[in-house]
């Protein structure tokens, strides 16, 4: 994709802290990447995210597949 894909919004990815119940940006921008499918999600459209891991999920698929893998270990 390029900056002038009509799928994805002007302003780069997003520096993102992952809450609780929502989320706070750290650095603006239009999307985040899916941590699993390394998909960009619009923050307009950002529903899942891990708090302990700090990252997100594109869909409840994403997450399942995180979950089954486990966390990777540095």
């Amino acid at each position: 994709m390029n900056r002038h894909d009509p799928r994805l919004p002007m302003g780069g990815e997003a520096v993102v802290q992952y809450l609780d119940a929502d989320f706070r940006v750290l650095r603006p921008g239009a999307f985040v990447r899916c941590a699993v499918t390394g998909k960009p999600i619009p923050l307009d459209e950002l529903r899942y995210w891990s708090v302990d891991l700090q990252e997100a999920y594109a869909s409840p698929e994403a997450v399942l597949q995180r979950i089954q893998k486990g966390p990777e270990r540095g």
